[in-house]
């Protein structure tokens, strides 16, 4: 059970307060690596067991707890100053941002280190132009990795205010455009969501904020956060599945952005990990999008792996391979094969040079 106990946890909150210390101090170190110690706060606060949790290992979540609320807090703070940088200029935020913002329960305990925004191609220098003057400056020197994300990624190189020391990543589409699969920006932007009490602050559509999640996590080449991204897709489905229509939305507007094989993995895994309930029905309707077997066996076996917390009880022999692995194929999926290679010879031979 030890290298289960964060998605036993997870899975079935009403079983934490039954853990004895040991296995209480075992869970803390594996949720903690996973990022998702407030996660779990906020999952016992949500089924009023807290008090049922032993006094050690309700300290420790009740200090995780402070310090996500004050997280929280200073995102709502530097999403308010963006929106004065960017004044008459929607924006629409995605991932961590937008789940705090909006009060989605993906936001519950979430912490992250940046600020990521959607905004069109057209306008990526008038926006850049803007929050330079407002105090942001790139974080990228090197004239290779600037060329790197303006020619060949999905967003511009990351911003880090001078004084603040906080990062924004400013955004124009959610997949890199080397990659073979390229969503419609327009069509994420036509659908978003304007944010009630904000003016010119919206977040992607139901179906479109779980398939950004989806893509984010399924054709990332680290999985530094993987639970806890898989976390916040099974929150997504949980809470949106509530809406009649949305199973039926879901699926059709993954094969209109093209993200039909993404969708497949979110829903495979969130249910294999976290038990998440996807009706028959839907699971049948995305089963098209399954890869070819051995290909499907293989993604299992490295995915249960991959997933699970960076933590000594959560690997096994195959972990560090499995890892690696899927570093391999995102770095394959992004970019032509030999654009890539030209890409990992500059940053292996020529970057530590310079």
């Amino acid at each position: 059970m030890s290298e289960l106990l964060i998605l036993s946890a997870l899975r079935l909150p009403a079983s934490m307060p039954k853990l004895g210390l040991q296995q209480w101090d075992l869970l803390i170190r594996q949720a903690r690596r996973g990022n998702l110690l407030a996660r779990l706060h906020s999952l016992l606060a949500q089924a009023g067991l807290l008090d049922h949790v032993p006094y050690q290992p309700r300290q420790h979540l009740e200090w995780t707890r402070v310090t996500a609320d004050r997280h929280a807090q200073a995102v709502r703070t530097e999403v308010a100053r963006i929106q004065q940088a960017l004044s008459g200029q929607p924006v629409i935020l995605l991932k961590g941002a937008a789940y705090v913002i909006a009060g989605l329960p993906p936001g519950a305990g979430r912490v992250f280190s940046d600020i990521d925004i959607l905004v069109p191609k057209a306008q990526l220098l008038d926006v850049e132009s803007a929050l330079l003057a407002h105090g942001w400056m790139a974080s990228q020197h090197d004239a290779y990795d600037q060329r790197y994300y303006r020619e060949w990624m999905h967003e511009l190189p990351p911003l880090q205010h001078m004084l603040r020391e906080t990062t924004i990543d400013v955004h124009h589409a959610i997949l890199p455009q080397t990659m073979a699969m390229h969503p419609d920006s327009n069509a994420l932007r036509a659908a978003a969501v304007p944010l009630a009490g904000y003016q010119d602050l919206l977040v992607l559509a139901p179906t479109d904020m779980v398939l950004h999640s989806a893509a984010h996590l399924f054709y990332e080449s680290e999985l530094f956060n993987g639970l806890r991204d898989l976390v916040d897709l099974d929150a997504l489905l949980r809470h949106f599945s509530q809406t009649p229509e949305f199973w039926h939305q879901l699926t059709q507007r993954a094969g209109d952005l093209g993200l039909t094989r993404c969708l497949y993995y979110a829903l495979r895994y969130t249910r294999m990990l976290l038990h998440t309930p996807i009706p028959p029905p839907v699971a049948a309707a995305i089963e098209d999008a399954r890869p070819p077997f051995p290909i499907s066996a293989i993604m299992d076996v490295l995915y249960r792996r991959a997933l699970l917390p960076d933590h000594a009880s959560c690997v096994d022999h195959a972990t560090f391979a499995a890892r690696k692995c899927l570093y391999v194929r995102g770095n394959w999926l992004r970019m032509p094969p030999l654009k890539l290679a030209r890409h990992l010879f500059h940053k292996a031979f020529i970057s530590p040079r310079h």
